[in-house]
């Protein structure tokens, strides 16, 4: 007999605004990085290191995910975490579709407003405009996919899983860690990977492999990491840490500056290379673990700084992920093809970005604004029955009257 916890359902959960914060600024990294030759992109970490915005993604997910839902699984409610859980991918993937349509649209309008084909091919949409009737229903089972959609159809897969790996995380959390890494082992090993469009390609995110990191941050999120805290913040721990950081700016510098690729040794190259992130390289878990460790030793839950003003923008870009996520996709583009159209000039550059950010941050507080906005109480069933009620009573008395004479 399964035993359910009213209160796993019922008990207020407190907003970690340090997740808010770093997903805001990941939203800010990846509509930087998607303009291409922008000089404030030299701003995100995917130029200091070996991992980027793509793992804070997955793992603030994960963990949200783990740190939500585990102690409603744990209560007894696996049915009531599944049913939101898969409603969120739903969300998702309807929000992937309505992205990859006005997407391929605006590529489209300005591939030919510009007499520019270069854009159809850059982003991936040539075929999809030549046939599209075959490559509708390759985008509405996640095969085809232009350039930048990659990511949504890696979470929207992962929070669909996420019911069965909050279930085994609750029940033998290390077993089931373990068993995301069999499964990261393996993939990497057999190359095992999700088929894509045209035929003979694989997903961009391996979601056999990317499971590790969303599986990982599940099971710090349920709070298996509280037990090994003394551990991972202690002086060896960060000591190796720092080093790893180091380590790793030093190499990304040679992809900069070639001249400081001589000093790399030829059987270190052999060893590190190639960093796929496709699969998730080792070196770029690591590195971000390495990140996590010493970021979260100096940004506690209680800094003051996240109540600040400075920080309320990109917080408040965070909690509103989805849609700004989708809005970045759009301003990226859109100032892709205004520098390459007009000008490639270090004032443009700088005037596309901040204006798509200050966007971004003007629809976020739109959002929020919006959400402050009283939803509907009222019930139609409970309006309905007394006017059904009031019709029904000369009805009642008209069949009641003739036996009372």
């Amino acid at each position: 007999m399964i035993i359910r916890d009213q209160s796993a359902l019922l008990s207020p959960i407190e907003r970690d605004l340090r997740l808010d914060l770093f997903r805001g600024i990941g939203l800010w990294m990846i509509f930087l990085d998607h303009i291409p030759h922008d000089v404030v992109a030299w701003l995100t970490l995917r130029n200091y290191g070996f991992s980027d915005a793509a793992e804070f993604f997955v793992f603030i997910s994960g963990y949200l995910v783990g740190w939500i839902y585990g102690p409603i699984v744990a209560g007894g409610w696996f049915l009531a975490a599944l049913k939101r859980l898969w409603r969120r991918a739903a969300e998702l993937y309807v929000a992937h579709i309505m992205l990859f349509l006005l997407f391929t649209a605006q590529i489209a309008r300005t591939a030919r407003r510009f007499d520019n084909p270069m854009y159809e091919h850059e982003f991936n949409v040539f075929n999809f405009l030549a046939h599209p009737d075959e490559l509708i229903g390759q985008a509405i089972i996640l095969k085809y996919k232009p350039v930048n959609l990659d990511v949504l159809p890696l979470y929207i897969t992962l929070v669909f899983a996420s019911p069965f790996i909050v279930w085994g995380l609750v029940r033998r959390p290390n077993l089931t860690l373990a068993a995301s890494v069999v499964l990261y082992v393996l993939s990497r090993w057999f190359d095992w990977n999700v088929a894509s469009y045209p035929p003979g390609t694989k997903w961009y995110f391996n979601p056999f492999c990317w499971q590790l990191m969303f599986v990982f941050a599940a099971w710090c999120g349920t709070g298996q990491i509280d037990r090994i805290a003394t551990w991972v913040w202690s002086k060896a721990t960060m000591g190796l840490a720092a080093a790893w950081i180091i380590f790793a700016l030093l190499i990304v510098m040679t992809w900069h500056i070639h001249a400081l690729e001589a000093l790399i040794p030829k059987w270190m190259i052999k060893a590190i290379y190639p960093i796929d992130k496709t699969d998730l390289d080792m070196l770029r878990f690591t590195h971000f673990l390495a990140l996590a460790i010493w970021v979260t030793y100096f940004v506690s839950r209680k800094w003051k700084a996240l109540h600040t003003v400075w920080l309320r923008p990109v917080i408040l870009c965070g909690q509103h992920s989805l849609p700004i996520f989708c809005l970045g996709v759009f301003l990226s583009f859109s100032a892709h093809w205004i520098l390459t159209q007009y000008t490639k000039g270090v004032w443009e550059q700088l005037a596309v970005s901040i204006a798509g950010i200050v966007i971004m941050i003007g629809a976020a507080w739109l959002l929020d604004r919006a959400k402050r906005v009283p939803n509907l109480f009222v019930n139609v069933a409970e309006v309905e029955e007394p006017e059904a009620l009031a019709e029904a009573a000369p009805a009642a008395t008209a069949t009641v009257a003739p036996a009372s004479r």
